[in-house]
């Protein structure tokens, strides 16, 4: 039988490398967090004020308020490990010519033009052109220049991007 692990055990487990971020990224992080520190004594009134209720076995809304208070908690840890290991990318000129983090790419895939911002996973929105370098896409095109195409492979065969420009 296995022993159940606590929650607090599973955050040591995540990655501990850096959390590449842009400053608006960042700042929305931090926002984040305040708000959810501002929120925080709210949450622990609700929680004495449904455990003053009786029974707390039988108590719904105390058993609401507790995980509402304890996903909180677990919120702000997270967040604050996050801010802790931020690294701010800075959009700078790419001397190098190369594909890098915060670069953004103008590709050509079957005859479509397509533009792709390099961020950290905790930013990537494909919708909007922002795909993490840790994406099967972004880890491919780290490092090359102008004019290479970069092959992947997909569930529906392979793809060839060609890259147009990097800026």
């Amino acid at each position: 039988m296995q022993i159940p692990r606590r929650k607090s055990e599973a955050l040591k487990k995540r990655d501990e490398g850096p959390v590449y971020l842009t400053e608006n990224g960042l700042r929305q992080l931090q926002e984040r967090l305040a708000r959810l520190k501002k929120a925080l004594p709210n949450f622990i009134v609700e929680t004495q004020r449904t455990a003053a209720y009786g029974d707390r076995s039988d108590n719904a809304e105390y058993g609401e308020a507790k995980s509402t208070l304890r996903r909180t908690h677990g919120q702000i840890l997270s967040l604050e490990d996050r801010i802790k290991r931020a690294v701010v990318i800075r959009p700078s000129k790419n001397f190098s010519s190369k594909v890098r983090l915060s670069s953004t790419v103008v590709l050509e895939v079957d005859g479509v033009r397509k533009i792709f911002q390099i961020l950290g996973p905790h930013e990537s929105d494909p919708a909007r052109g922002r795909i993490s370098y840790k994406s099967p896409l972004g880890a491919a095109l780290l490092d090359h220049r102008k004019d290479e195409t970069v092959i992947i492979k997909t569930a529906t065969g392979l793809k060839k991007y060609r890259i147009l420009e990097i800026r």
